[in-house]
């Protein structure tokens, strides 16, 4: 069976919340019901909303009280969503690309309505700051954005053909059904960024969100539930089935899942592929990243401490792109530490919903322990440590952010992607020491120098730089745009999202050749006479 990895972490089943306990029902959160939430929700979406299985809580990082609950999806449910969606399929693949552009950008036009109070439901309920869960929902409504020019512009090209009265034409379809399981970190992105692309594609979705964001999961397909139904669509196109590893596990094994995007940890990515691959299933895969910032001599040092202290604590060192080693040139090591450290402290921690607030607690109490753990390893290993360290007295899962110095670029804790707020800065000597230690990770996610040398720069982008799928110059590993194909190599899946041509991986490529000509000239010369 398929266990969940740590972004996608099973819930703490503590005993079931009185409902006079949940913060749904006190005054001071009332604008859940907004989102067409309540005490209790299903978490199973075909067309209709069920929900038959184990009831979950909700708890919120910050102060660990529960929310709300959620009735997960059975297998005779997921088995019933399945069909349901396939049926739906048959619906939407006959609309034409660029009217499955309309629904996408009325998708987003309902998104932009609820902003607001959607960035709030991801904050109460993944931890992260509500700026960033805002921004988080501003991500889906530019991915729809982006997704509506695109519904206009898919496609192949006519190629020329070596025989007379003949054309090749490469043709693009849908695959399908799409999987789309998806981790806490980025609850409502991921899905974005998935399904607006899958969706002008031709394809109909069926989500499985992260089982401890499961609210969020709910209150975005209500969201999208409600424009399918103005349109007279059937609502299984964007199907869910909240769930935890079995429900994964289905995904993964069934063969009419056409496609499974996966988004987690490089351990259960690595038993998604296998099992996909069993079947010859088609996969996209986005797992972890163990990403580098690299401060040559000659960087602007201006840029390079708000660029590392925003890349590893920004959504308390929990984003896949996060800044995790820190490779600083000998020369400003000491200067570059000092500074950092002093930003650090400087850190505003607290309430993720207080707007003076940039660093809020870990997603749950696992995720404390893993950061404890870590610390003590890194000063087993020969860390020095210069900042934090330390859980927070406060209630939540707060912890300090944290700095170790002194560790060897080989250190097993510094090659350990580790998904939480501590940084490792390592001192180099060369250019070649530094892209050298950059790649001997697993990982291959993101990656960035700062140097004003031009040379330098396009060495780092050429083919002995970095092997990571994102390569960043004089900015961060964090913060990338749509309008790019996010991903990366190696342990991090090879599987591309959101910009660029990254709307082929949810489409199946023919190569057509039409003879319009009253001959029949024959490969390799060949004659019948």
């Amino acid at each position: 069976m398929l266990r969940e990895c740590r972004r996608t972490a099973s819930l703490s089943f503590r005993p079931v919340a009185a409902m006079s306990t949940l913060l749904i029902n006190q005054p001071k959160y009332t604008w859940l019901k907004e989102l067409g939430l309540s005490e209790d929700n299903g978490g199973v979406f075909n067309g209709t909303w069920g929900g038959k299985g184990e009831v979950v809580t909700s708890y919120c990082p910050a102060n660990n009280e529960p929310i709300a609950r959620v009735r997960q999806a059975t297998m005779a449910e997921y088995e019933e969503t399945v069909q349901k969606a396939r049926e739906a399929w048959k619906v939407w693949a006959d609309i034409p690309a660029p009217k499955r552009g309309e629904i996408v950008r009325q998708i987003g036009d309902a998104l932009r309505k609820k902003i607001k109070v959607l960035g709030s439901l991801v904050s109460l309920e993944m931890g992260k700051i509500y700026v960033e869960g805002v921004g988080e929902v501003q991500e889906y409504v530019d991915v729809c954005d982006y997704a509506v020019g695109l519904s206009r512009m898919i496609g192949g090209p006519v190629l020329p053909s070596e025989r007379p009265g003949h054309a090749l034409i490469e043709q693009w379809n849908p695959v399908g059904l799409v999987g789309i399981i998806t981790a806490f970190n980025f609850p409502v992105a991921v899905y974005g960024w998935n399904n607006a692309i899958a969706l002008i594609c031709g394809n109909v979705c069926l989500w499985k969100g992260a089982p401890t964001t499961p609210l969020t999961s709910v209150a975005v397909t209500k969201i999208v539930a409600e424009v399918l139904e103005q349109n007279n669509l059937p609502g299984a196109i964007c199907s869910m089935t909240c769930g935890g590893a079995d429900i994964g596990s289905a995904i993964a094994k069934d063969k009419q899942v056409d496609l499974v995007s996966f988004t987690g940890s490089t351990h259960v990515g690595k038993q998604v592929a296998l099992m996909v691959q069993e079947r010859f299933g088609r996969q996209l895969l986005e797992l972890g990243g163990n990403n580098a910032i690299i401060v040559f001599e000659d960087a602007d040092l201006n840029l390079v401490v708000p660029s590392a202290l925003f890349a590893s604590v920004g959504t308390a060192g929990q984003r896949c792109t996060t800044t995790r080693r820190l490779m600083l040139h000998e020369s400003v090591h000491d200067e570059v530490v000092e500074r950092l450290v002093k930003a650090y402290k400087q850190v505003r921690i607290g309430d993720p919903w207080d707007p003076s607030t940039l660093y809020g607690p870990l997603h749950t109490k696992q995720a404390v322990q893993q950061y404890l753990n870590a610390v003590e390893q890194a000063k087993q290993q020969g860390g020095t440590l210069v900042c934090g360290g330390k859980v927070m007295d406060r209630p939540g899962n707060y912890v300090e952010p944290t700095i170790f110095t002194g560790l060897a670029h080989d250190a097993p804790i510094v090659h350990t992607e580790t998904f939480v707020p501590i940084l490792y800065v390592i001192k180099f000597k060369t250019e070649e020491e530094a892209f050298t230690w950059n790649n001997e990770v697993k990982q291959g996610l993101s990656s960035s120098i700062f140097t004003k040398d031009m040379g330098r720069v396009f060495r780092w982008l050429g083919p002995k730089g970095s092997d990571c799928g994102i390569v960043n110059v004089n900015i961060p590993t964090s913060g990338a745009e749509i309008g790019g194909a996010f991903g990366g190599e190696k342990h991090t899946g090879g599987g591309r999202e959101s910009g660029s041509d990254s709307w082929k991986q949810y489409m199946r490529r023919s190569t057509c050749t039409i003879n319009y000509s009253k001959d029949l000239p024959l490969a390799q010369g060949i004659k019948f006479e």
